[in-house]
């Protein structure tokens, strides 16, 4: 394992960054009191600001479950805040 040293400020904008989008996720989902609430792909991407080829790359990885019907796919609020929580960096 290496260990990257970063400055303090650096740092700090990095945990603001994520905090702010933690507080989008949860805008954006809800209170998780709905998570049977579906997204489609294009809510996915801007959701967690990734291309629609990196969204079919976590379908196709296992990454993100998904249910399709005929040629749209759709993800549970759930598996999104699921796969935000299990990429956390824990500090």
């Amino acid at each position: 394992m290496d260990i990257i040293a970063i400055e303090r400020n650096a740092f700090n904008q990095m945990i603001q960054r994520f905090e702010d989008f933690s507080k989008q996720v949860k805008s954006f989902c809800g209170n998780s009191q709905n998570n049977e609430q579906w997204l489609s792909n294009k809510e996915v991407c801007e959701l967690l600001q990734i291309s629609p080829r990196t969204l079919q790359s976590y379908r196709d990885n296992g990454t993100l479950l998904y249910s399709q019907i005929g040629r749209k796919c759709y993800y549970r609020v759930l598996d999104i805040e699921n796969l935000i929580n299990q990429s956390q960096v824990v500090i």
